[in-house]
Formats: structure tokens, sequence, C-alpha cells
């Protein structure tokens, strides 16, 4: 293990097996310290302002972070809770893959919200994600919109830290390559359980299995 301190800044890097792990904490500094408050703000986690400086309150919103979706809630931003905010995690490992790392992520959401749809039904999930990512009213990275305060019931509830089924992982792998049933929808709801007027009041584009997708 190999510590090193630049000017302010505190990282920790572990090596082993080829693989680089940077990890931020209390007195940590720079630009990814501001990214991490400015995604943990726009989710209602932390309300400091985004100063790039790692302080008791960005700890303290690291940990709310953290003990909302289902990781040790210890105040440091390593790698498991960098990828779910959404942030490059300073692994250099192949098995860390961008793509494959997103893919695990929207399978678990789709997991979370739609195993028991049919094929269809899961991949228009994931594709939902997905065009909130392409779409300015939302986050720019799959993590962000998933995990964005109060976007999915899988996310509250935990369900989206479950491992997902083969057929999830091969739906997000087809949303991920362009396979959109919806036609471009950004929401989706189960008729039969929402009563949100708001929800309720937008035009339908298509229903696949239990859920209502529009725009």
């Amino acid at each position: 293990m190999k510590k090193i301190i630049v000017s302010l800044t505190l990282a920790v890097t572990l090596l082993f097996n080829g693989t680089c792990i940077a990890l931020s904490k209390i007195g940590s500094t720079g630009s990814e310290v501001r990214n991490i408050q400015t995604r943990l703000r726009s989710w209602g986690y932390y309300s400091g302002s985004v100063d790039g400086i790692y302080g008791r309150n960005t700890m303290k919103a690291v940990m709310r972070f953290q003990a909302n979706n289902g990781l040790t809630p210890d105040g440091i931003a390593g790698p498991r809770t960098l990828e779910k905010i959404g942030l490059p995690t300073g692994t250099s490992s192949a098995k860390n893959t961008n793509t494959s790392s997103n893919q695990q992520l929207l399978a678990r959401l789709i997991n979370g919200e739609a195993r028991g749809e049919s094929y269809t039904g899961q991949v228009a999930v994931g594709a939902v994600v997905l065009n909130r990512v392409k779409s300015s009213s939302f986050p720019n990275t799959i993590a962000g919109v998933i995990y964005q305060n109060g976007a999915f019931d899988a996310v509250k509830d935990g369900q989206v830290n479950l491992t997902p089924t083969a057929s999830c992982v091969k739906a997000a792998g087809d949303a991920l390559n362009g396979w959109d049933p919806t036609g471009g929808a950004l929401y989706y709801y189960n008729p039969a359980n929402t009563t949100n007027k708001w929800m309720l009041s937008k035009p339908v584009l298509i229903r696949i299995g239990d859920h209502a997708f529009c725009k």
C-alpha cells in the first residue's frame, strides 16, 4: 500500500494485482471532491458550497448517500461509492471497464423495477434510463439518473442492490446497444398502483406489460 499526500489533497492508493484504487476522504481537496459535492447537492444529500474541500459536511452527505444505497456509511468516497455516484473510480482493472460497470448498474435497476415483466418490458425500463441520460432535464450519467433522489422505487427500497437475473443483464445490454421499445419515453408507471395526478396526466406513448411509458 502506498500513501501519497500532494499539497492539501489526501489520496490513499492501494496497489495490488495491477489495480489502482483512489479514495477521497476528510482532508481531500480538488476536482473529484467538487464533483462529489455537485452530484450529492443535486440529489439533496449535500447543502453546503461546492468548494472542493472534503470537510465534515461533505463526509456526512457521503454517509447519507451510502446508507441509502446499500453501502457501508463510513464517509469515505471509495471505488464503490464513486461508482454509484457516477464518477470515475480510479480503477485500472480490465474487469471494471465503463461499459461493463454501466451494464451491471443498469441491470440492477431493471431487476429491481421490472424483473417480473416481459423481456421487452425489461429493455423498456433500461431505455427510459438512457433516454434520461440524453435529456438535458436529467443527470448526464447512468448512475446519476438512477440515483437521482426519489427517481426510482428500487433505489428507495434497496432492490437495486440485488444480484440481477441473466435476463435483466441481457436487457441492459440491449438497451445500451440502442433498442428502445418505448419510442423515447422519459417516465413509466404502473397504472394500477399510481395515484400521482401529474404522472397520470402525461400522454402515454405505449403500454408494455404492467407499465405505461410516457414522455
